[in-house]
C-alpha cells in the first residue's frame, strides 16, 4: 500500500486521540502472564508484535512464526527455553533470520537450556527443547540489547533458584530493564538492581493481579513531532498516560520542550501544545536510553529547519532494518544534509525540503510513522504503509483525525 500524504488546509491541529497499551508493556505483561495464569491484562496493545506473541505462547510443540517481531523473538527464546516438555522451532521474517541472538542463547545455555541453531550459528531460526532451568547465575554483555536482559529477567521468578545476572560493560536502555523489574514488582517478585548485578528472587505463585498498561509513549512521539511541525496554538489530548511511567520514552516530554511543544498532565490524558518557536538551532542529545523515538526526532528537526546530533544510537543497526543507514537514505532524498556512523547521526541545518518524495520504509514501522508528520511541511508518499500495524494499526485513521490528508494510491 502506497500512501500520499499532505498537509491540512489550516495548519492549527485540534484533536484527542486515545492511544492503546505500549507494546513493549503489553509483551512483558503477556509473558508474566503465561507464568502465572491469575495475571489478567487491562489496556493491551492491539499491535501486530503482541498478537504475534499471544499466538506463540499458545503453542507448545512445532513452529513459532514470529514474522517482524524482535521483542517475541527474544522474551519466546527464553520462555520455550524454561518449559519443560515443550519443544519448537522459533522462527521469523527473513530479517529475522539477520538479526543475531547469539549472546541470549548463550546466556541461556549457561543457565542449562538446550537450543541449537537451524541455519546459520548466532541466528534465528532456533530449536528449542524445553527444561527446567536449575543454574542461577549468568552474565552477559550488556551493550547489545536490552531485550536480552528483560527476556531473562522475565522469566526468572519461575526458575527453582531465581537468577542472578551479572552485567558486563555499558548497560543499554536502562528504563526497559527498569520497566521488566517494575511490572515484577507489581506481582510481588522480590529483586534489586545493584551496580551491574540483578537478582530476581524465586516465587512459585502469584496473588491475583491486574496489570494496567500504560499507553505506548513511543507511539506519542508523532504526534509531539506533529505537533512541533504545526502553526503555534496546535492542541492534540492524547490518552492513556501516567506522569510516573515505566517507559524510556517518556522523557519526549523533556525533549520536545526543547522544540516548542508543552506537555500538561490531567489525569489519564497529556495535553501537547505548540506554545511557539524554538529558538534552537542545534539539539544534543544521548539517546541510548530511549533509542527508539530517534527516528521521530531527527525528522521534526529537520522540518524545523534545526541541526542535531544524536548520539548512543548503536542498537538501531540490529532493528526491523539499519536505521541509521535508513535514515541517511531517505532524509537525502527531502534534501537534508546528514551523515551517520554506526551509533550516531548528525544533521545539519536546512530549510528546503524537496517536494512530493517517496518514503521506503524498509519493513520498519517506525520509518513509516516518523516520516508521516513531515506532510505538515512538504507532501510526499510513503511506501509499504501496511508496515504500522506492528505496533500502530490504527495510525493512518489517527493522522487523518488530526487532519493529515492520507490518500491510497
Amino acid at each position: 500500500m502506497k500512501l500520499y500524504l499532505t498537509a491540512p488546509f489550516n495548519k492549527t491541529l485540534k484533536s484527542r486521540i486515545p492511544i492503546t497499551g505500549s507494546k513493549s508493556e503489553s509483551n512483558r505483561c503477556l509473558l508474566l502472564r503465561a507464568l502465572y495464569p491469575n495475571i489478567a491484562i487491562s489496556n493491551l496493545s492491539n499491535s501486530d508484535d503482541a498478537l504475534v506473541m499471544q499466538k506463540g505462547l499458545k503453542i507448545d510443540h512445532g513452529t513459532v512464526d514470529i514474522h517482524h517481531a524482535g521483542t517475541a523473538m527474544r522474551f519466546l527464546t527464553a520462555y520455550f527455553a524454561s518449559q519443560a516438555g515443550k519443544e519448537v522451532v522459533l522462527t521469523g521474517s527473513q530479517r529475522m533470520t539477520e538479526r543475531p541472538i547469539k549472546v541470549l542463547v548463550e546466556a541461556l545455555t549457561g543457565l542449562g537450556a538446550e537450543i541449537t541453531y537451524e541455519n546459520k550459528a548466532g541466528y534465528p531460526p532456533l530449536r528449542i527443547k524445553g527444561k527446567e532451568l536449575k543454574i542461577n547465575k549468568v552474565s552477559l554483555p550488556a551493550n547489545i540489547s536490552s531485550q536480552y536482559i528483560s527476556a531473562l529477567l522475565l522469566i526468572a521468578p519461575k526458575l527453582p533458584s531465581g537468577l542472578e545476572l551479572q552485567l558486563e560493560g555499558k548497560i543499554t536502555s536502562v528504563p526497559y530493564i527498569r520497566m521488566t523489574l517494575g511490572l515484577l514488582d507489581e506481582i510481588g517478585v522480590e529483586n534489586s538492581f545493584q551496580d551491574h548485578s540483578i537478582k530476581v528472587f524465586p516465587k512459585t505463585s502469584v496473588a491475583n493481579t491486574n496489570l494496567v498498561v500504560e499507553s505506548d509513549w513511543s507511539s506519542a512521539s508523532y504526534f509531539y513531532s506533529a505537533i512541533a511541525l504545526a502553526d503555534p496554538g496546535s492542541v492534540v489530548q492524547l490518552s492513556s498516560y501516567k506522569k510516573t511511567s515505566l517507559q524510556g520514552d517518556s522523557v519526549l516530554a523533556q525533549i520536545y520542550e526543547q522544540l516548542g511543544v508543552q506537555t500538561l498532565y490531567d489525569g489519564n490524558e497529556i495535553q501537547l501544545t505548540n506554545i511557539g518557536a524554538t529558538a534552537n538551532k542545534h539539539l544534543e542529545l544521548d539517546l541510548s536510553n530511549a533509542p527508539d523515538i530517534a527516528q521521530t526526532i531527527v525528522v521534526t528537526c529537520f522540518g524545523l529547519g534545526i541541526g542535531c546530533h544524536l548520539t548512543g544510537l548503536h542498537t538501531l543497526k540490529i532493528k526491523e532494518t539499519d536505521r541509521l543507514e535508513a535514515l541517511n537514505t531517505e532524509l537525502s532524498k527531502l534534501g537534508a544534509k546528514i551523515s551517520v556512523t554506526d551509533k550516531s547521526l548528525l544533521l545539519g541545518t536546512s530549510g528546503d525540503f524537496n517536494q512530493d518524495m517517496a518514503i521506503d520504509t524498509y519493513n520498519d514501522h517506525r520509518m513509516a510513522m516518523a516520516f508521516a508528520p513531515l506532510a505538515l511541511k512538504t507532501s510526499l508518499y510513503i511506501n509499504d504503509a501496511e508496515v504500522v500495524s506492528k505496533s500502530y494499526p490504527d495510525f493512518w485513521s489517527d493522522m487523518k483525525k488530526l487532519g493529515i490528508g492520507v490518500d491510497s494510491l
